[in-house]
């Protein structure tokens, strides 16, 4: 090597320090870290080995997170395990009472609050009849209901996280009220739920009750582990929810699934709600020789005891809403149909009529059962949707 070789080297090149975390990264890391074990105690408690060895944390990150969630209330101890060999273990459960979920159905005949804590327990409910008859008492009720079962719970509204309220129609949030809400007058008013909202001093969301009866059936009762299915509510009105995955469809601007509003070509062409209510089978029995008060329940109690004009407009009922188990199939193609509702709660003397016909009428046949939850699907479906976000505003709260 020349002495002019040597005078071309150049030491190397320093290399630049290894960037550090930004804090915003460290935060959302932590922040990541907590959350990923929170959900995990939700299925069952556990230790911190335990949760290191799930997770793929290292041991002391575990302790530093179950620290930050014990501190901030979301997490506590649950007892202990103690194995056949070592210490005994300390395990961490989720605190259900860190927040609360509230969820309201509105019906015509009935009005149902619940209140759970964070673990989905009911802790406090009050069934009371729907006697109003403006939009502004109903409103006036549900909030004096709400408040009512808020204070049964021993809490305050500072401490519910979340509400859900299900009521017919579709909520208009441009528009701030409801819409197609035909079976609750004056129900359509705007600004009616922003009121309730300001007077239970709870952040509250408006959904489509048949909408909650299904995520309700899904979640707590026959629809679990469908792929997708579809609650046919026949009650005062038809309405119809979608669960696809595990989650609503909804439809572009939220109504899918009304299907009251389809056409039936019948001698008098209406729609399919007046041929599939309740009314209509309270029609059907009057044209078929019964007198006197009926009602769709006592139209049913009355096929259950062999009365043959009450028979045949059941019978109807079934022909009827098989055609529309046959319209559904056609679109959607579900694995499950469940049918609920007051005249869904009567589905054990449908379902042989509805099977019958819908194998005359198309090769796609889904399943067909009753609900499991009956007349609580709207309000735990309510619940239910309360708590997937109340858990999301008290974490984000916890300091």
């Amino acid at each position: 090597m020349t002495s002019s070789d040597r005078g071309s080297e150049r030491p190397p090149a320093e290399q630049p320090p290894a960037p550090r975390e930004q804090p915003w990264n460290q935060q959302r890391l932590r922040s990541s870290n907590e959350r990923l074990l929170l959900e995990r105690l939700r299925a069952a408690p556990a230790s911190r080995a335990q949760l290191a060895r799930e997770t793929g944390l290292s041991k002391p990150t575990v302790s530093s997170a179950l620290a930050a969630l014990e501190a901030a209330g979301l997490v506590r101890e649950a007892g202990h395990h103690t194995p056949e060999r070592g210490r005994a273990a300390v395990l961490y459960s989720p605190d259900p009472s860190a927040g609360h979920a509230l969820g309201v159905d509105i019906g015509r005949g009935w009005l149902r609050v619940a209140l759970a804590d964070l673990d989905g327990a009911i802790v406090a409910r009050s069934d009371v009849r729907n006697r109003a008859r403006t939009s502004g008492a109903m409103a006036d009720l549900v909030v004096a209901t709400a408040h009512g079962v808020v204070a049964d719970a021993g809490v305050t509204a500072s401490q519910v996280a979340h509400a859900v309220v299900g009521t017919p129609g579709v909520y208009d949030p441009a528009a701030r009220r409801v819409r197609y809400a035909l079976h609750l007058p004056g129900w359509g008013r705007a600004g009616l739920f922003d009121r309730m909202r300001d007077e239970l001093g709870v952040p509250l969301a408006v959904h489509n009750d048949a909408n909650l009866a299904a995520l309700g059936e899904y979640t707590f009762g026959i629809g679990a582990g469908s792929r997708l299915f579809v609650y046919v509510m026949i009650g005062t009105g038809l309405g119809m929810g979608i669960v696809a995955d595990g989650r609503p469809f909804t439809g572009a601007g939220g109504a899918a699934g009304e299907i009251g509003f389809l056409p039936w070509p019948g001698r008098e062409p209406g729609t399919l709600e007046d041929a599939v209510s309740a009314e209509a089978v309270v029609r059907a029995a009057r044209a078929l020789g019964m007198t006197g008060p009926l009602t769709a329940k006592s139209v049913f109690a009355s096929a259950r005891a062999g009365a043959p004009a009450a028979v045949a407009a059941v019978r109807q009922e079934g022909e009827r809403l098989a055609h529309t188990v046959a319209a559904v199939a056609a679109v959607l193609d579900p694995d499950l149909v469940v049918l609920g509702g007051g005249v869904g709660h009567s589905a054990d003397l449908l379902l042989e009529t509805v099977t019958e016909t819908l194998r005359r009428l198309t090769p796609l046949r889904p399943r067909i059962t009753s609900s499991a939850l009956g007349e609580d699907a709207v309000l735990l479906g309510a619940v239910a949707t309360a708590l997937t976000t109340a858990r999301d505003v008290v974490f984000a709260q916890r300091g």
